[in-house]
């Protein structure tokens, strides 16, 4: 690495990384949850469940929002020595420092279901929804400035890139790395 310069991880691709394990755990969580009869029943559970998908994809998708809108009007420009960190390398660093976050998240939904069936995965699976549909808003926001968003991989140790130890990001072009806006595949 050169004088002066930093590790930079995509914004949004670190959005995005817990998306979709998320996603998947919490609609086999859910579907496991369906087996038991549970103390509500299968149709309160599923009731319950898809008002908590809901109401978590929203919770998520809007939550530190403005925290995110300060840090991105606020962004320098990248310096030359910086390393742009490749998108799989991001996710799977952020999977591999929230597994067991995200196993105990799945034996909790699971376990949710000998009371409420399925209601546990569906909120699980919402959350994952919200998620995306942040690093969507933050590809949004990409396009229309015509830069993408990058930060510090030492200031994102929580796993969040708008914590309180992050202190600002980076821009660069709309070609630099190998994620398109919002943190997905380049095609």
């Amino acid at each position: 690495m050169g004088r002066g310069g930093h590790t930079l991880a995509r914004v949004a691709v670190i959005v995005r990384a817990g998306a979709a394990p998320m996603v998947w755990l919490g609609a086999l969580a859910a579907a496991v949850g369906l087996v038991p009869e549970g103390l509500t029943g299968r149709r309160i559970g599923l009731y319950g469940g898809a008002a908590l998908f809901l109401l978590a994809a929203a919770v998520v998708a809007s939550v530190r929002r403005g925290r995110y809108r300060a840090l991105e009007l606020a962004a320098a420009r990248a310096a030359r020595g910086d390393v742009l960190q490749d998108r799989a390398v991001t996710a799977r660093n952020w999977r591999r420092a929230h597994r067991w976050w995200l196993l105990a998240a799945f034996a909790g939904a699971v376990g949710s279901a000998f009371a409420v069936p399925a209601a546990g995965g569906l909120l699980l699976a919402g959350a994952g929804t919200g998620l995306w549909l942040k690093a969507c808003a933050l590809g949004r926001r990409e396009r229309a400035a015509d830069t993408l968003q990058w930060v510090r991989t030492d200031w994102v140790a929580s796993g969040t890139p708008a914590g309180a130890e992050v202190l600002g990001y980076r821009t660069t072009g709309p070609a630099a790395g190998d994620a398109a806006p919002g943190g997905a595949r380049r095609r």
